[in-house]
């Protein structure tokens, strides 16, 4: 009988630019079934404080993207997210939240109106580790209405910072007329890019998805500005809780709903009680219920800075000043920009004002914190 074997770890995909991640010395880790740059040589800290003052490139390749056509995908796509589809614009982007039946976040996402209406799509970029699976839900919920199309051939970088409209413009001037959720398409560095001025790092910035094969051409044209240096997953990911944006599978998951995640803002009024297009989306009587009556919460996503020089991890419990476990924390770490430690977490309601003192338990001894306004470093996006 021959000796059991354990199975061998699934092979992890490489985004297009893999290559240049490893000519550039970058810190390689598993991430959402992907090889990622977690960090390059400089570090994180260097990586952070350089988008925040200057550019940072990010690959986001990872990440999914797909299309919606034909003349009922925002009627249909409207019916899955709690958002503002229809009434979406042309040339205009906006967050939206993919829920289940009891109003648990199944992922959150980006969408873009390319005028579906007129032989364009509405263009959707969902998170990496959730991509196969909102793919095959879309697919199932609203196939049979308009076409569900992946686009894998797709890479997708992001250029954060104050300095990366700088830096884009050289290779395509026009970018610059674009504000904050706009986008359009443009030649960068002889590649064909559909750009939109967005991000996830609190920063003004671009979002521009590319074909696969010219991910490298456009990747070195962009680092070959001054003002660019290459960024890793570390920094995104301090750059976007200084921001306050939820990291899904942390903060936001199948069980946490949009208003316990303090998201209402990402909930239009023509989704909403007495709105034209109330409801209609899954979870609607709840979410509703929730919205109306916010009493009704028994948890509520919040900022918290500590008050002594101490980091708050992920998945640390949070205690009342009387030993009460009130909540747990999510997302936590020492803010480079603000030089202070922050985090984000749930608390139950009563604790959630601002001002409100809690207890973090790091390794069995209370550490005191304070309830924040988000985001802790203020948001420069370029809104024109």
């Amino acid at each position: 009988m021959s000796q059991a074997t354990s199975a061998a770890p699934p092979l992890l995909l490489q985004t297009p630019l893999h290559g240049l991640h490893v000519e550039l010395g970058a810190r390689m880790v598993p991430f959402a079934g992907y090889s990622m740059p977690v960090q390059y040589p400089a570090g994180l800290m260097a990586e952070h404080l350089q988008t925040r003052s200057s550019a940072g490139l990010f690959d986001v390749s990872h990440m999914g993207q797909l299309r919606l056509v034909g003349p009922d995908a925002a009627a249909a796509f409207e019916t899955l997210v709690p958002v503002d589809v229809i009434g979406l614009a042309p040339g205009r982007q906006r967050y939206g939240l993919l829920l289940n039946e009891d109003g648990g976040i199944i992922d959150d996402l980006m969408f873009f109106n390319r005028d579906y209406l007129n032989g364009g799509d509405i263009f959707v970029i969902v998170n990496g580790a959730c991509k196969a699976g909102d793919i095959a839900h879309i697919q199932q919920k609203i196939g049979a209405r308009c076409a569900v199309i992946p686009m894998p051939e797709m890479a997708l970088l992001a250029l954060q910072g104050p300095q990366a409209v700088t830096a884009l413009k050289r290779l395509a001037p026009d970018v610059e007329q674009l504000v904050f959720m706009t986008g359009g398409r443009f030649t960068i560095a002889g590649c064909d890019c559909f750009v939109t001025r967005s991000g996830y790092t609190g920063e003004d910035g671009f979002e521009i998805s590319v074909p696969a094969s010219e991910a490298d051409t456009l990747a070195r044209a962009l680092l070959a500005q001054p003002e660019v240096e290459a960024i890793g997953l570390g920094a995104r990911n301090s750059l976007r809780l200084e921001a306050g944006l939820c990291l899904y599978g942390s903060d936001i998951d199948a069980s946490t709903t949009p208003v316990e995640a303090s998201l209402n803002w990402a909930i239009q009024k023509v989704r909403r009680s007495g709105g034209e297009r109330a409801g209609g989306f899954p979870g609607e009587k709840k979410i509703l219920a929730q919205l109306d009556n916010p009493a009704s919460l028994a948890r509520k996503r919040v900022g918290l800075v500590a008050l002594d020089r101490i980091p708050v991890r992920d998945h640390t419990e949070l205690q009342s000043l009387e030993g009460a476990v009130i909540g747990e924390v999510t997302s936590g770490l020492p803010g480079p920009t603000v030089n202070q430690p922050i985090a984000m977490g749930y608390v139950k309601p009563e604790f959630a004002a601002i001002g409100s003192r809690v207890n973090a338990m790091v390794r069995g001894k209370p550490v005191a914190m304070q309830v924040a306004s988000m985001p802790f470093v203020p948001a420069r996006y370029h809104r024109g």
